[in-house]
């Protein structure tokens, strides 16, 4: 155990030597990572914050039940115990015929008109706030309870969420894309930084070769610097997206507070992060990888 690890930790001393060795090359290949990875990661936190930014002024979509105009008390007790069993049902209140008749008189400035009407036009009903806010959810929640005897018609106020769920959706989409083809730029730098290593380093390797180094011992360092400028190429891209995030925030509350609305924008979390630097070095090690694997094994001693 300890001989493997003093291999690794040789190895990973080695590489790290090697980042320093040549400190303008590295800043180089870790700022095109950084940039590279800061546009999907980037693009992921804006749409973080907007669907975060959507919910303050949109409010979460509401089904509203219309009872028929002659649906007496039990029902309206019946549909009551109905949704407070609902697994759907977060929240619902009941309004009254005569209190919305008192509401649209009041805000309607119609007062004239309405107290000369011979009966209530307007039906009982219930305002429904679903437990999952998912168009696929809230559109199964209005049919069935729409199918309920009592119940006159069901509304659902979900026209903003399904746009704002197809936007985000779509936004999702490009951030897969695009992270996708960055990614394979990332694989790209570090296969030539390391093919570059390889014929610089070649006297060095067959010498390696003809004293018995095995070929895990000769690979396992070149496979760290991969690892190593792939994950610091992911924390150039963090410190991006902070810096983004740092000089954007202190405006947009401004403006945002001549909306009477209290928001900031949020960075990665914890777990996105790690999953950040995590998936770059394992990106940088792909390279190196594939690098070594094509490369390596061409050198043999003369």
């Amino acid at each position: 155990m300890s001989v493997w690890f003093s291999h690794h930790l040789h190895a990973f001393v080695l590489a790290f030597k090697r980042l320093a060795i040549t400190p303008l090359g590295s800043l180089l290949s870790i700022a095109v990572i950084g940039i590279a990875f800061s546009l999907p990661a980037g693009i992921y936190v804006l749409l973080e914050n907007l669907q975060s930014l959507s919910g303050q002024f949109s409010g979460e979509p509401e089904l509203s039940l219309f009872l028929k105009l002659d649906a007496r008390e039990s029902a309206v007790a019946e549909i009551e115990s109905h949704l407070e069993q609902h697994p759907h049902v977060a929240a619902f209140r009941f309004i009254s015929r005569d209190s919305a008749l008192e509401q649209f008189k009041e805000g309607s400035g119609l007062a004239d008109v309405i107290d000369g009407l011979e009966g209530n036009p307007l039906p009982d009903a219930f305002v429904i706030t679903a437990s999952d806010v998912s168009p696929e959810t809230l559109e199964a929640l209005r049919a069935e309870l729409g199918e309920l005897p009592p119940v006159e018609h069901a509304q659902l106020d979900s026209a903003w969420a399904k746009r704002l769920d197809s936007f985000l959706r779509l936004g999702r989409l490009a951030v897969l894309m695009l992270g996708g083809l960055l990614s394979f730029s990332l694989v790209a730098v570090a296969f030539n930084t390391i093919r570059l290593q390889i014929l610089t380093m070649r006297d060095e390797i067959e010498v390696a070769k003809l004293i018995g180094a095995t070929k895990g011992f000769i690979r396992r360092p070149f496979l760290y610097f991969g690892a190593m400028q792939g994950m610091v190429g992911g924390a150039a891209a963090w410190l991006i997206i902070s810096l983004g995030i740092h000089l954007t925030d202190e405006q947009l509350r401004g403006l945002m507070a001549l909306y009477d609305a209290n928001f900031r924008l949020y960075h990665l979390s914890l777990e996105d992060s790690l999953t950040l630097l995590l998936f770059s070095a394992w990106l940088g090690w792909a390279g190196a990888w594939l690098s070594v694997t094509n490369h390596l094994w061409r050198i043999e001693p003369r």
